[in-house]
């Protein structure tokens, strides 16, 4: 153990700083991790597999299954050692932030806690918990640190300002667009490595199944911060794939199509911001294209269903979405089975769900297909839909997950109410049916 390590069981004679890290996992343009390390206390971490997400939901799925827990459990462990060269430990536990924090607050003689602001209802109310076991004495930090454009820099004066229509509020965002750089600790924090050794849960720990990765799978990508900064070198800058991406985007087979920088943003292991300023840098040195500008542009879709949700709240949970709307709903647990498993009258409709099945994992354009045949040709609860995909999509984010649901559903922020044809979206996408013969017949890929 090294000298600066601070043993458990002795008076900790230091002030501490206490970082609570949530979906922002990475040391690296961190808000919360910046504003700990600026003054002369020390500094710990904790972050906390909350049990409550690995148990099973209201529409019968886990809130979290093994494909997002595996990433989730890679991401911690490089945050563990990169937080350690900063000179600070990484308490892990598999408890409730409300159990756990409190404790180590009174424990470290925190005085200030920081971390990254949520608003949805369950974030929330464990936010509410956590201080209401604190002692009043312990200061609270909240950082919307999850965003490209900072609420602060937005052309509106509030959320409810907010438009409903994505291309009026990008519009509007571009003509005063303002990123802030980002930020980094500006100096090590001192003795404050915790001689309290804390154990990174496994699968198993969390009542998951252990698994292989597909071999057909277009995300065979490893979680943590270090991960998505080599995907970005090699997807930007060894080969230069950001310049073709409008063109590829809506591919199906392959690691390539698209940027897969989504997973890494959801978890926070990487930022907008860090993506935002590399994609300068690439047209800068490279080449400036349509192509460049759609990844900016799906950082502002991105950013636009965080702000809707901000504007609306729970409504983005409701059956009728953020329009209200009293649609027929039905609930057919038979047209449940078969969509699940990949049994319905659509190839390419089964394809994309064996695929999210067998690897966490869909296109953004088999998420629209089978989302609008789930909602719109069944018209089944889109909750429903939407409950599977929070259980197992890898790059699952509450904003953006919830509202393509909406989207695709009539419910949300589609001002056209569109309906896919199945079968036109797989001859114009899948031609020659590779993607669904990968799937359907993988004898034919062995």
């Amino acid at each position: 153990m090294s000298n600066t390590a601070v043993n458990a069981a002795d008076e900790i004679k230091i002030l501490m700083n206490l970082v609570w890290f949530r979906n922002d996992l990475r040391t690296l343009d961190n808000i919360s991790l910046q504003q700990a390390c600026s003054n002369d206390a020390g500094v710990v971490a904790v972050y906390c597999f909350d049990p409550r997400h690995f148990k099973m939901g209201p529409f019968g799925f886990k809130k979290t299954e093994r494909f997002r827990a595996q990433f989730l459990i890679e991401t911690i462990q490089e945050l563990h050692e990169d937080l350690r060269k900063l000179n600070i430990t990484l308490l892990v536990y598999l408890e409730k932030p409300e159990d756990v924090i409190p404790k180590l607050a009174a424990k470290y003689k925190a005085s200030q806690i920081y971390y990254q602001k949520e608003w949805t209802a369950e974030e929330v109310e464990v936010q509410h918990n956590v201080k209401e076991a604190c002692e009043a004495s312990v200061t609270f930090t909240a950082n919307y640190d999850q965003f490209l454009i900072h609420p602060e820099d937005l052309p509106y004066d509030s959320f409810e300002a907010i438009p409903n229509v994505f291309t009026h509020w990008r519009k509007t965002c571009e003509k005063s667009l303002h990123i802030r750089k980002c930020v980094e600790p500006q100096q090590q924090p001192k003795t404050n490595l915790i001689d309290e050794p804390t154990e990174i849960p496994s699968l198993s720990d969390l009542g998951l199944e252990d698994f292989k990765i597909d071999n057909r799978t277009a995300f065979p990508f490893n979680g943590g911060t270090q991960q998505a900064s080599q995907r970005i070198q090699q997807y930007f800058w060894e080969s230069k794939k950001l310049q073709v991406y409008k063109k590829t985007r809506n591919g199906l087979v392959g690691t390539d199509y698209s940027s897969k920088l989504s997973a890494w943003l959801a978890n926070g292991s990487v930022s907008a911001r860090i993506i935002y300023w590399e994609i300068k840098k690439f047209e800068r040195d490279e080449a400036k294209n349509d192509s460049t500008y759609w990844l900016f542009f799906e950082l502002m879709w991105r950013d636009f269903f965080k702000y809707i949700s901000l504007k609306y709240g729970n409504s983005i949970f409701k059956i009728g979405g953020i329009l209200n709307k009293d649609y027929d709903w039905h609930s057919n647990k038979a047209a449940q089975k078969e969509w699940i498993t990949g049994n319905t009258k659509y190839d390419f409709v089964n394809a994309n769900m064996k695929e999210i099945a067998a690897t966490g994992w869909m296109s953004n354009r088999g998420r629209q297909n089978v989302a609008s045949f789930w909602a719109k040709e069944l018209q089944q609860d889109w909750r429903v839909g939407a409950a599977y995909f929070e259980s197992m999509l890898i790059d699952y984010d509450v904003h953006s997950n919830y509202g393509n649901w909406m989207y695709n559903s009539g419910v949300g922020n589609d001002p056209r109410d569109r309906k896919f044809n199945i079968q036109s979206q797989a001859e114009r996408y899948d031609s020659s049916g590779k993607y669904q013969r990968l799937w359907l017949e993988p004898s034919l890929f062995e």
